[in-house]
């Protein structure tokens, strides 16, 4: 999705996940900055109950990139769940379209797998292919003793790096966000209040800003209708992707789904949108469409 090559952890998918990024607060009763060993409560403490999404459930966005003010078709992401012994599969596969090919070509696969109780992640998976760059990387968590231990190397039989990390208590992923966030109470929450975030990912814990913006009603999807939504602004990181101080904008479904409907983010060059395109399997009725 990223228009440069050289831009090599930042793909169609992964704009996409640091998009969903946005849905944790800071508030989890822990200290965040103390490495000492969580105890069972205190992993207890940072958890949610599932009460949104089941096994079976499958979302598809569709990627637009804006150069010019002529919006591009340039690829698709699918979300799904499985449900196993105890725990949750995620999955996300992202991909280019064949016309937008020749721009720039991409074939990702991510996978995560997390506790059923707890949300965490154990096992994380990135199978990366974006233009000419290759990455595979494997995520083992232990979220008792705070380490996470980090396989990466061009493909899953050229691996380069073997190391463990120290890390925060309660650390998610770029999936597992996706699923715990959904199952938060925004409802507290004044408009314009601001909230860290923090995963870890390529090696390292990811702290970014977001930005709570209320409610939007009669908000249009193209190819679905109107939706009553939920709306957040996260701050991202500029540099060679993103403008200094660029925010993007991301509506999440106003219902007990809580799936994110649109996301749209100004880049260097240009800007990219995300828009639901499809949605089946979830475990409630879409309320949120209202047309």
């Amino acid at each position: 999705m990223i228009i440069l090559n050289k831009v090599k952890s930042i793909s169609l998918l992964a704009f996409l996940m640091l998009v969903f990024m946005a849905f944790k607060p800071v508030s989890t009763g822990l200290d965040t900055v103390s490495m000492a060993a969580p105890t069972a409560e205190e992993i207890n403490a940072c958890t949610v109950t599932n009460t949104t999404f089941r096994s079976g459930e499958e979302v598809t966005y569709k990627i637009y990139y804006n150069l010019n003010f002529v919006w591009i078709p340039a690829g698709e992401v699918v979300f799904k769940v499985d449900g196993m012994d105890g725990q949750y599969h995620l999955s996300a596969t992202g991909k280019t379209y064949s016309s937008y090919e020749w721009f720039f070509k991409v074939r990702d696969q991510y996978d995560s797998y997390i506790d059923s109780e707890t949300l965490l992640p154990y096992l994380s998976i990135r199978d990366v292919q974006e233009g000419g760059y290759t990455l595979y990387e494997k995520t083992t968590f232990n979220q008792r003793s705070n380490k996470a231990h980090v396989v990466r190397g061009r493909a899953i039989d050229n691996i380069k790096e073997d190391k463990e990390f120290s890390i925060n208590s309660c650390m998610h992923d770029v999936l597992s966000i996706v699923y715990y966030a959904r199952n938060l109470d925004f409802s507290s929450y004044d408009e314009g209040h601001d909230f860290p975030i923090n995963i870890f990912m390529d090696k390292e814990e990811w702290p970014l800003n977001v930005q709570y913006k209320g409610k939007e009603s009669d908000v249009k999807i193209k190819g679905l209708g109107r939706f009553n939504t939920i709306k957040f602004s996260p701050q991202l990181i500029s540099g060679e992707v993103f403008p200094d101080d660029a925010q993007m904008t991301v509506w999440v479904s106003d219902d007990r789904n809580k799936v994110p409907v649109m996301i749209e983010s100004p880049l260097s060059v240009g800007s990219v949108k995300a828009v639901l395109k499809d949605y089946k399997g979830l475990r409630y009725e879409m309320k949120a469409q209202t047309k």
